[in-house]
């Protein structure tokens, strides 16, 4: 019985993975608050490998240059959680991968590392699909690991929204 509905119910993750698969798109992840997590949900999800080649995890600002691209300037004046990184972010995944789609999430999970101009929860997410880019600005909520899931459930929102609009076209 309990199979029956997990199949009615289709997770954000899985209808990602599908729209990608019937779209004949690739994926790839540059994270920085979420350290892996959304990698690894697109990853829960049989038969990703035909879509997600490889994913970044680029905690620090000397990664986030040196792999993917994020310019010294934009990091020195804006800083790492800023809609600009995102966008570089995102930018430089496609460009390291090859991949047609890419997530970018960089914010501050806490439960230190706040300011005033910047508090805890402030996420940028950025996604890019076949040379679209969107970005959201989101303040989440609740200790470390609910703002960190909370991004998760954001940037592949996101992705699918891109998908659908950029497949429509």
């Amino acid at each position: 019985m309990g199979e029956v509905q997990e199949t009615k119910t289709m997770t954000l993750a899985e209808s990602v993975v599908k729209l990608l698969a019937e779209d004949e798109l690739t994926v790839t992840t540059a994270e920085s608050c979420t350290g892996g997590l959304v990698a690894a949900r697109l990853v829960d999800v049989p038969g990703v490998s035909e879509v997600f080649k490889q994913g970044f995890i680029t905690y620090s600002n000397k990664a986030k240059r040196k792999i993917l691209n994020v310019k010294k300037e934009t990091l020195k004046t804006l800083g790492a959680v800023s809609e600009k990184t995102a966008k570089e972010m995102a930018k430089g995944a496609i460009l390291a991968s090859g991949a047609d789609a890419a997530i970018a999430t960089t914010g501050i999970a806490g439960p230190d590392g706040g300011t005033e101009e910047k508090p805890v929860g402030l996420v940028y997410i950025a996604v890019s699909v076949r040379g679209q880019m969107y970005v959201e600005e989101h303040h989440f909520e609740g200790d470390r690991a609910a703002v960190r899931e909370s991004t998760v459930e954001a940037a592949l929102a996101l992705l699918k929204k891109g998908l659908e609009e950029t497949g429509e076209e």
